[in-house]
């Protein structure tokens, strides 16, 4: 499973986002890399996978899903890649 519930376990506390610039020359590598990163990091309860977003440097304002945004029945994100083909299913 790529993502968890992000409420669980949760308090109402502060959250923190971990930025961790990277330098490649295009868009494809980044997302390969954080892609690669993420399910690397899977297992993590605080991180939050299915999250996971690319910029360029000069434009972080606008960001690139790495998975897909879909929201599925069981109120996970799909956790295929972003823009996949066919279908959503929980079970990629």
């Amino acid at each position: 499973m790529l993502s968890h519930d992000p409420t669980s376990g949760r308090d109402d506390g502060p959250r923190y986002v971990l930025h961790l610039p990277m330098t490649v020359t295009t868009e494809d590598q980044a997302l390969r890399f954080a892609y690669a990163l993420a399910r690397s990091l899977a297992l993590v309860p605080a991180v939050e996978v299915a999250g996971a977003t690319v910029s360029a440097e000069d434009a972080q304002h606008v960001r690139r899903w790495v998975f897909c945004d879909r929201i599925l029945a069981d109120r996970r994100r799909c956790p295929a890649r972003a823009d996949h083909d066919g279908p959503c299913d929980p079970d990629r």
